[in-house]
């Protein structure tokens, strides 16, 4: 494994990609309807996550608003569904869609600020969108502060693979196939022309524009993307938990979302599922160690793991691969030589 990991990382990390994607669709199997739904949650923050390093991570630009795109997919999709009466599975790219546009919109003036006054407009978004929602403009759409309750979807077979399916079980296996292809497509992305666009963009941009990279179209390509990431994410937190507010959608959540990459990594796509699995365990372990004061423990926590692993859970386990190979590489140097020197004559 380490001779592959050092000759090959690419087929080793796809190699580990398809081994977690085999153990993700053998969950329903084992675990009952609410931890499918912690686990439909948990895919539901890695993307939202994966957007979001596609923007900071990856482009360099820190967004502190990407909760009001949340926002925004999950009441695209509440709204179809509840005034519509659209199909929940047409509801998903219908937010895709609404939310690359405003992402474009939205960042292309934006993205002319730079470091913290960028990230200040984009907090401004976040605190902003949950109090437009309670407007009564537009309460006839959004309901208000009561927001919209909706229904689970009924699966579309009662079975699948000998496996019998209930709402939750069919919306993990939606969420995962899902989930699945945006990873994907990220992988490819960030291969390509546009990733090493916005890398360059990120690490050097004067070198960048001596190359011909139009900045400012390519961070709101950037923006557009991540903003899509999310609203897909959002239309799949209204899906699966049946239920929109404006209060389920506070400057919290994007700050939360941040937390999501920095403990997974910047720059690292399976770093989204470790970002997404602490976000949904992490605050309900802090509240099983102190009911008094959980966020306390949860900021505890988070202050540990900067700590430990400064640079996320990505940089952890790049270091842990340079140590196991460093204690490896000597020991193999060590029997070669006893093992191909000829014998000589005395």
């Amino acid at each position: 494994m380490n001779a592959i990991l050092q000759q090959n990382p690419a087929r080793a990390a796809a190699l580990a990609s398809a081994l977690v994607f085999l153990v993700a669709c053998s969950l329903p199997v084992f675990l009952t309807d609410y931890r499918l739904f912690q686990a439909t949650m948990v895919l539901v923050y890695a993307i939202a996550i994966l957007g979001l390093n596609l923007l900071t991570g990856i482009t360099g630009q820190i967004s502190l608003g990407h909760g009001a795109f949340f926002a925004m997919g999950a009441y695209v999709a509440a709204i179809l569904m509840d005034q519509f009466q659209v199909s929940y599975w047409m509801t998903v790219p219908a937010a895709a869609a609404v939310c690359l546009v405003a992402g474009f919109l939205f960042g292309l003036p934006i993205l002319k600020l730079e470091g913290h006054y960028l990230a200040l407009a984009t907090f401004a978004l976040a605190v902003a969108l949950p109090q437009l929602l309670k407007h009564k403009a537009l309460e006839a759409w959004t309901g208000g502060v009561q927001g919209i309750v909706l229904t689970k979807p009924a699966p579309p077979v009662d079975a699948l693979l000998g496996m019998t399916l209930s709402p939750d079980r069919w919306l993990y296996v939606l969420a995962l196939v899902t989930a699945a292809g945006l990873f994907v497509v990220a992988w490819n992305l960030l291969r390509g022309r546009i990733g090493r666009a916005l890398i360059a963009i990120r690490d050097q941009p004067v070198a960048a524009v001596s190359m011909g990279v139009d900045i400012a179209m390519f961070k709101s390509i950037a923006f557009a993307i991540s903003a899509l990431y999310t609203g897909v994410a959002g239309a799949l937190s209204a899906i699966a938990v049946a239920f929109v507010a404006p209060d389920s959608f506070t400057v919290f959540l994007s700050l939360s979302l941040m937390v999501g990459v920095v403990i997974g990594g910047l720059g690292s796509i399976p770093g989204a599922i470790v970002g997404a699995l602490f976000l949904q365990f992490i605050p309900n372990l802090a509240g099983g160690i102190s009911k008094a004061a959980p966020w306390a423990i949860y900021g505890g926590l988070l202050i540990v793991c900067m700590f430990v692993v400064p640079g996320g859970a990505a940089a952890a386990a790049r270091s842990l691969v340079r140590r196991v190979g460093a204690w490896r590489r000597p020991t193999k140097q060590a029997e070669r030589p006893a093992q191909s020197t000829p014998h000589q004559a005395p």
